[in-house]
């Protein structure tokens, strides 16, 4: 069925039709990788680098801190911190707390 057939059984704009086929159409295709930040980069950095902050390693991988977080949780990665060795909390707070 051509647009226009579709757009007199429908009762609809033409235009609609188009629009809705561009949509679904472009969402089922992608010419570009996915993922600009490796797997095995990134858990090689988290292993050698467990504690630092998500900004650290957008900056040292060369991309974003969102692309940091939807990589990590792609990989399920977790970024809860141990509080005996979070560089935001001083010793001090730290020994109290265990």
């Amino acid at each position: 069925m051509t647009f226009a057939e579709a757009a007199i059984f429908y009762n609809l704009s033409p235009t609609t039709i188009q629009n809705w086929k561009r949509r679904v159409h472009s969402k089922t295709t992608r010419q570009t990788k996915p993922y600009k930040i490796p797997d095995d980069v990134l858990l090689n950095d988290v292993k050698e680098y467990p504690d630092d902050y998500q900004y650290e390693r957008a900056r040292r991988l060369n991309c974003s801190k969102t692309g940091i977080y939807h990589a990590l949780k792609r990989l399920g990665i977790s970024q809860k911190k141990d509080l005996g060795t979070s560089k935001s909390v001083s010793d001090k707070k730290s020994d109290i707390s265990q």
